[in-house]
């Protein structure tokens, strides 16, 4: 059966839930397995010992690269059409979005992914940071807090098109693009070599990891030109499912309609759940004497904020928007590494657990 009769069949949305729920499963057994923790990368660096987790996440990123512009040069995506590019931005709140949800993945011991990696493992204090970065999310969206982030993004706009694209505005073009994310390839391989050397299973997973923000821009992309609907060409994110399954929980009549969002987050926390099982991790964890309630609920409330204002978790911007080159997006990664290594500096003076 083909694509289009699958269409057909099924309907699209219905379509678009499932491969969510198989690229989530994929994601969360892959990201549970490898301890994929952009978190635990960063505490490297600021720590000065850069290895073993960096790795992973490097090459998670390199092969995320790679695999997303192949999809372009093969011309099987097309970036220009997704919200990345196509829909007006923000430089201010990439910047200070990306700073406040830095700061807050480290109080909270994890960003929007690998919270929801912990959860479905038994932690029940990333359950909880979810649930409140959940909440901020929705709060951002269209609550109490929405006037403020308009407010913030409106500082410095960025018009929709080539202005939103690095490629475009380098004049690197989509040649540039396939040989910059080669080159990331190389790094990310020659890094976790030097620190997992034999490692090869642990490798692949973190390849593979990286590899389904591809698998979500390919289906997306395919069922789109097939379609006589407008269909969203989007990857994984974790913000924006987040607030839509809040509200689902809710109340069904304001809840989105079914889409690729929808299949994400269940099909990530199953995925981990297999994880924990096969690798016998899974246990019920709750708050110790020397976990502080009130910075994992601070931090949730940062990353939630940031997470809207900027455009994206690490996932949703950072590697979604980073594989096609989006302005806003490398904006946004570069600065949650940076208010995450501020947060982790301020946590040092004054004596917090990390």
């Amino acid at each position: 059966m083909n694509l289009a009769s699958l269409l057909e069949t099924w309907g699209d949305a219905n379509v678009l839930a499932a491969g969510g729920v198989l690229i989530g499963l994929v994601f969360g057994f892959a990201a549970q397995r490898t301890r994929f923790c952009a978190r635990a990368a960063v505490l490297e660096c600021c720590e000065g010992q850069a290895g073993e987790r960096l790795s992973v996440w490097l090459l998670a990123f390199g092969a995320c690269l790679f695999s997303v512009q192949l999809l372009v040069s093969m011309g099987w995506l097309k970036p220009s059409v997704s919200r990345f590019m196509a829909q007006p931005g923000s430089i201010s709140g990439a910047v200070l979005g990306g700073l406040c949800f830095g700061a807050g993945m480290i109080l909270t011991r994890g960003c929007a992914s690998r919270l929801l990696v912990l959860s479905a493992n038994g932690n029940l204090r990333a359950l909880l940071s979810g649930l409140v970065f959940a909440v901020t999310v929705q709060a951002t969206v269209g609550g109490w807090l929405a006037p403020l982030k308009l407010q913030l993004t409106q500082l410095w706009p960025v018009d929709g098109g080539p202005s939103r694209d690095l490629l475009q505005v380098t004049g690197l073009g989509p040649t540039g693009g396939l040989v910059l994310s080669a080159l990331g390839l190389v790094i990310g391989l020659a890094f976790f070599l030097r620190h997992h050397a034999g490692r090869w299973a642990l490798g692949l997973g973190a390849a593979l990891a990286g590899s389904t923000i591809a698998m979500g821009w390919g289906l997306t992309q395919a069922i789109a030109s097939a379609s006589f609907e407008p269909v969203a060409v989007q990857s994984l994110s974790f913000s924006s499912p987040s607030a839509e399954w809040l509200m689902r929980v809710l109340s069904t009549a304001n809840a989105a309609s079914w889409g690729f969002d929808t299949g994400v987050l269940p099909g990530t926390f199953l995925g981990s759940l297999i994880g924990a099982l096969v690798g016998r991790e899974f246990k019920l964890e709750g708050f110790k004497t020397e976990n502080k309630l009130g910075h994992y609920l601070t931090g949730a409330i940062l990353m939630g904020f940031g997470a809207v204002l900027a455009g994206g978790c690490t996932v949703g911007a950072g590697m979604t928007g980073g594989s096609i080159f989006a302005l806003t997006a490398w904006t946004t990664l570069i600065s949650i590494w940076a208010g995450a290594g501020l947060a982790w500096r301020l946590s040092k003076s004054m004596g917090w657990a990390i």
